[in-house]
């Protein structure tokens, strides 16, 4: 029985009672339906599947049925959508496949984590010019935009920044780089499952995610979406069976749009489990979800005052705070944990902590934390 309520959300989470957790925004807790679902299919694969279906047939109907999910979850068609293993590895495959020249401008703000940071940082060596633009608490400037993007052949943004909570306008960030001739990749891991996506709005030409975050699912089920006539125009660096319409044809042709970025042999069972979390939030309600984190959010920014370093009315579940006077944020966050209170460090701003708070948490967490501190 799925949960309907954010009361039901936090009973069914295994994780919650060892203590307080507002960490989603890096590992969101599983809930029992979606651990259940991604243990039945691991037992099933490797007992059952071996004498019944077959092993392959069962992998490739989850990686289908996967496909569907997600796409009719971000508003998008099935074909735009790869199944990946996490955001970082949908970005590499997308920097590892466009066809650079020595002197490609890349654009990424200075708000990008590590996952949409390092891949273009190891174009360099390629001739590629990696330019960082500079933000100003979380916002983006826009004509220092306008002007940074206007010889570039992509650039890279979040959609949600993962420092500072705040959303930026993604649609209209596209739209200029767009005129100016170049692509867009969003990193948009910290979107699904704290806001009520479609992703297809954006027309972005590329979208990574994963859904061991806020869609509270298991590790290693990413996805990344290309937008399918930009799929169709791109051979990926990387190809394998998957890559292909028929991988015993005498000449293969690569799969049309999105899934000709699929590599092989992977693991079926954390999508299934993401197909579960997908399941588990829209029972609850996304609106509801939605709803419920910016109440909690709201509630702790005001309560922290001049501390909070997010925007005043916070714009998703991520909260950053400066840590008091004469403190070390490590040791703050070390001290929380050995008190059952689970937050994280940033590296920006300098000295900042972040709570990441969700449906499932509650006043009294937001209250134990905030007379912890």
């Amino acid at each position: 029985m799925l949960p309907e309520t954010p009361a039901e959300l936090r009973a069914a989470i295994p994780a919650l009672t060892e203590g307080i957790y507002m960490n989603a925004g890096a590992s969101g807790p599983a809930p029992e339906p979606v651990i259940e679902a991604t243990e039945g299919f691991v037992r099933h694969h490797e007992a059952a599947a071996p004498m019944a279906e077959g092993c392959y047939p069962s992998a490739f109907d989850t990686f289908e049925e996967t496909r569907e999910a997600v796409a009719d979850f971000l508003g998008v068609r099935p074909r735009e959508i790869a199944l990946t293993q996490s955001t970082a590895d949908g970005i590499s495959r997308v920097a590892a496949s466009v066809d650079w020249e020595p002197g490609d401008v890349v654009v990424r703000t200075d708000l990008e984590h590590p996952a949409g940071v390092l891949p273009w940082w190891n174009l360099e060596r390629e001739g590629v010019e990696v330019r960082v633009l500079e933000t100003e608490g979380g916002r983006i400037d826009p004509d220092a935009y306008r002007e940074a993007v206007a010889d570039a052949r992509l650039v890279c943004f979040n959609s949600i920044t993962w420092n500072y909570g705040t959303r930026l306008p993604v649609a209209d960030l596209v739209e200029v780089a767009h005129d100016a001739g170049a692509q867009v990749l969003v990193d948009a891991v910290q979107s699904p499952g704290q806001t009520d996506l479609a992703l297809s709005e954006w027309n972005a030409d590329f979208a990574a995610l994963a859904g061991h975050k806020w869609l509270l699912g298991p590790w290693g089920a990413g996805v990344l979406y290309v937008r399918e006539d930009v799929a169709d125009a791109m051979t990926p660096a990387q190809v394998g069976y998957r890559s292909v319409a028929d991988s015993t044809a005498p000449v293969p042709e690569l799969a049309a749009g999105a899934p000709r970025f699929e590599v092989g042999t992977t693991n079926p069972a954390p999508y299934v489990g993401l197909q579960t979390a997908i399941e588990v939030l829209e029972s609850v309600g996304l609106g509801t979800v939605e709803d419920h984190i910016a109440d909690l959010s709201g509630y702790l920014v005001d309560e922290l005052g001049e501390r909070a370093l997010g925007p005043a009315d916070p714009e998703s579940g991520l909260v950053p705070f400066a840590v008091g006077d004469g403190e070390d944020a490590d040791a703050v966050v070390e001290r929380l944990a050995e008190e059952g209170i689970v937050i994280r460090t940033l590296p920006a701003p300098e000295g900042a902590v972040r709570a990441s708070v969700h449906a499932y948490n509650t006043r009294e967490d937001v209250d134990a934390l905030l007379s912890a501190l």
